[in-house]
């Protein structure tokens, strides 16, 4: 799925639309630190009063929200072993299909068992799960009405999950009209933060409007933060790599092939190619879900392209091995340069830390003057200080 394919799906999460009918509502309690459930409730999401829709819909929004590979990770399923039948993309295929309410919500029932069984947690849970229909209109032409593309969707079946933590109110001071008096409040019934889910997940994933059953949306709670435990042991899915953990290996592979020092018109020039490779590849990323990788090749040609020498596929190679352990790993170009609109590259001194985007990098050199280490920033404009301009100084004349 692409940010696109996910942003369509989010904003269809409303009451009175016709383009998301969710059938089937399944809630599982979680007593905290215990490993079977403590109460369930299924029923019709149409039966719900509207604000509990609104609030749930809210919810399902909340858990589909943030930024591909640092909130949203879409998982690999790991491959079933003959005779498992607990494995979750079968739970889960198998329950989208059910003809029957009661075997949808058997699967569920299993999926949730596998959470108790993995993670004794520490707050109350709720874990909410919905089965209902995603109508995603054709490709519009400029002649066709509204009504016209209502007539032609791609209808995809679909399972979402979100995670929930309880907390019970505080206690505070209330007045009671009927008696006239102040008292504390009694409330003690635990409050569901659905505004705040810390996990869920979307099956199956979209991938150029066809459903695909061999992955999973996940969602974490946390940017840059997934629980691989609950991946790897309730989802039966693959090990992902996070955009942070993306660029990190990027920087450690092109010091493997360069070394650690570099001058900041080559870093410039590095960002500068994978940035071209962005906007290269902007209007397939929009229309076919792809974006553009860097594996050993590439990462070789950027490097050489850059200016820098003595690059061969031996000497790459070698470092992707070393640092990754994997000749033919790819990594994602908008984890490197995440956008140049955004100030994303820090530069860390034991005086200041200074951040600026990555184009910005060739302005800035470090230079020797009387005898000590100098960070020398190139401006076309006045300095400002708190509002104050700074007076120039030409001490390097």
């Amino acid at each position: 799925m692409n940010k696109n394919d996910i942003a369509a799906i989010r904003k269809q999460f409303k009451v009175d639309t016709d383009l998301l009918n969710i059938d089937d509502i399944y809630n599982v309690y979680i007593k905290q630190e215990s490993s079977d459930i403590y109460h369930e409730e299924s029923q019709s999401f149409s039966l719900l009063d509207r604000e509990q829709q609104e609030l749930f819909l809210d919810n399902f929004k909340k858990v589909l929200g943030g930024k591909l590979d640092v909130k949203l990770f879409e998982v690999k399923f790991q491959r079933q072993e003959e005779g498992q039948t607990d494995h979750t993309q079968r739970l889960l295929y198998e329950g989208l299909h059910a003809k029957k309410v009661s075997e949808w919500k058997v699967n569920m029932q299993r999926i949730a068992l596998k959470m108790v069984e993995d993670t004794q947690y520490d707050k109350d849970m709720v874990v909410t799960f919905i089965r209902g229909n995603y109508n995603k209109p054709t490709k519009r032409n400029p002649d066709e009405t509204e009504i016209d593309i209502r007539n032609e969707v791609y209808t995809t079946p679909f399972i979402l999950s979100s995670m929930n933590q309880t907390e019970l109110p505080k206690r505070s001071l209330v007045f009671d009209f009927v008696e006239r008096e102040f008292k504390s409040s009694l409330l003690a019934d635990p409050v569901i933060k659905l505004a705040s889910p810390i996990g869920g997940f979307l099956f199956p994933c979209f991938t150029n409007n066809a459903a695909d059953i061999n992955h999973i949306l996940y969602a974490a709670g946390k940017a840059n933060k997934p629980d691989v435990q609950f991946i790897e042991n309730v989802l039966n899915g693959k090990e992902i790599m996070t955009a942070e953990e993306d660029k990190a290996v990027f920087e450690e592979i092109v010091k493997a092939v360069i070394g650690d020092e570099v001058n900041s018109k080559t870093l410039a020039s590095v960002y500068d190619e994978i940035n071209n490779m962005l906007v290269m590849e902007e209007e397939d990323e929009d229309e076919y879900g792809s974006s553009p990788t860097l594996d050993t090749k590439e990462v070789e040609r950027v490097l050489k392209a850059s200016g820098v020498t003595d690059v061969n596929t031996e000497k790459v190679e070698k470092a992707f091995q070393q640092v990754i352990e994997d000749k033919t790993y790819e990594m994602k170009a908008s984890h490197i340069v995440p956008s140049y609109a955004s100030k994303s590259i820090k530069i860390s001194t034991k005086v200041a830390n200074i951040t600026i985007s990555p184009q910005d990098l060739r302005y800035v050199k470090q230079v020797n003057y009387n005898g000590k280490r100098c960070l020398m920033i190139e401006v076309e404009e006045d300095t400002m200080i708190e509002g104050f301009k700074l007076l120039p100084e030409d001490l390097l004349e």
